[in-house]
């Protein structure tokens, strides 16, 4: 399989049109509202687990209707990439419009929007805090502490777990680990674990050596697969990762003695079998979805751990990054039952450092390690081509984010530059450009063709709603 390859929906077949995710043809003003509403009740009937016909029923219009949803790190797939069929802008308006500005505290976790709400996590009078604003105005919906706030010595004290949204429930997970599931139509609490309490996973802090989550804290967003979550607990107690119930966050499987670093886990069939892959702070590894069974392990030892860059998969090729290693790419292999994984190439040039790629057909597109970006080949590991100018923050600090558009990339940089250039790996050529905001290291979310980009850096900022086509 192909993972983030933009033409493959993740939609059965029954629901999609000639435009997936494209809204009915009726007046939007009055629809747009009136969905959030249905949005909101039927999240409540879910939760009280009511009328089982009619949720059905209701289940099927929403799962139509929020297909452009933006509901984790990353966007639905967690690969980058916009669903197929879903409008995106040809170009970018000169002067591209605000809609709304909300004030937020400090923090780096991305917001995501679904069901009509906008979650942001961040920090509101000392505590990591999961907000929900309305989609239309920005209008605070509900709030819940998570747990006290951390600060080191790079930055403020927030957040930087990003929320996840999966139907009802919204989770978010702390830099000190504390992972809460609450309701989305309220955020009252359905749930919750301590990854120290719960598992003997430890928090030390910026002290010593301490590598990977215990040092900055935990990062990686936890994976959904169906009815079960799938999260980096990081405890050398044999649950560095932990999968639950998602519903009622019942321990299905705990595995291996691994640290978290700071990398999303993913979960893709890699050489046959379904599996989660996780960059973890002394290895990338596979573990069986079921039983959480190691299936393969490659060592990536580096100092303090920095291992921040998202998996991306492409058949059976891993592809992950550390700035003191380089961009590598790992061939997942098997005879029989019997896995192994092999180091198929290793780029210098090419090296990622907290910035992760993305995947069009064959090539990679992400920050390389000068400042510059670079497109990869991946079966190979060659550059093919390398773009100076975009970013100018210096080259240890620089971050942009990366969008797929069906044939265009978007990238946000840390300073608030849209570029939006060609998925194509022979030439690299910008389609056009807008400033939109300041300092950030925000990976945006795409809904409805507009932009949420949350502000600031070491500080206090802003979340800001950018239309991006009329």
């Amino acid at each position: 399989m192909k993972a983030a390859c933009a033409k493959t929906s993740p939609f059965p077949k029954i629901f999609q049109s000639r435009r997936i995710g494209a809204r009915p043809r009726l007046r939007r003003k009055n629809v747009r509202l009136t969905l959030h509403r249905f949005a909101d009740e039927f999240a409540r009937m879910i939760s009280s687990a009511r009328c089982s016909a009619v949720l059905v029923f209701t289940g099927l219009l929403l799962f139509r209707a929020g297909a452009a949803d933006w509901p984790q790190w990353r966007g639905p797939l967690r690969t980058g990439h916009l669903p197929a069929g879903v409008a995106v802008p040809a170009s970018l308006p000169a002067e591209p419009k605000v809609l709304w500005r909300v004030k937020v505290g400090e923090g780096f976790a991305s917001p995501v929007v679904a069901a009509g709400k906008v979650f942001l996590f961040d920090n509101q009078e000392g505590k990591e805090t999961l907000r929900a604003l309305r989609v239309d105005d920005g209008h605070e919906l509900w709030r819940a502490v998570i747990d006290d706030t951390f600060k080191d010595g790079i930055s403020p004290p927030g957040t930087r777990g990003t929320p996840l949204v999966d139907g009802a429930r919204v989770y978010a997970q702390s830099c000190k680990g504390e992972l809460h599931c609450l309701d989305v139509a309220d955020g009252k609490k359905i749930w919750g674990v301590n990854f120290t309490k719960d598992f003997g996973a430890v928090f030390i802090g910026e002290k010593g050596q301490a590598p990977g989550a215990t040092r900055h804290g935990n990062t990686g967003q936890p994976i959904i697969d169906g009815d079960l979550m799938f999260v980096s607990v990081g405890s050398t107690n044999g649950a560095g990762m932990v999968c639950f119930d998602k519903a009622t966050g019942r321990v299905v499987w705990k595995a291996q003695n691994e640290i978290a670093a700071y990398a999303a886990p993913m979960i893709a069939t890699v050489a046959g079998r379904k599996q989660i892959v996780n960059f973890m702070a002394d290895a990338v590894l596979g573990l069986d979805r079921e039983t959480g069974q190691l299936l393969w392990r490659f060592p990536v030892k580096t100092a303090f751990a920095r291992h921040v860059t998202t998996p991306v998969i492409l058949d059976d090729m891993v592809v992950v990054s550390s700035h003191q290693v380089g961009l590598m790419g790992l061939k997942v292999s098997r005879v029989g039952e019997k896995f192994k994984v092999e180091q198929a190439w290793l780029s210098k040039e090419g090296a990622m450092n907290f910035s992760s790629p993305v995947a069009v057909g064959d090539a990679l597109y992400g920050l390389g390690p000068a400042k510059n970006i670079v497109c990869i080949d991946i079966p190979t590991g060659k550059t093919l081509w390398s773009k100076d100018g975009w970013i100018t923050t210096s080259a240890d600090k620089a971050h942009a984010s990366f969008i797929v558009m069906g044939k265009n990339i978007l990238m946000l940089t840390d300073g608030g530059l849209l570029v939006l250039f060609g998925a194509d790996p022979g030439v690299c050529r910008e389609v056009s450009r807008a400033q939109i905001c300041g300092a950030n290291w925000c990976n945006p979310a795409y809904f409805d063709g507009t932009l949420f980009v949350r502000e600031g850096l070491k500080t206090t900022g802003e979340l800001l709603r950018v239309a991006l086509r009329p």
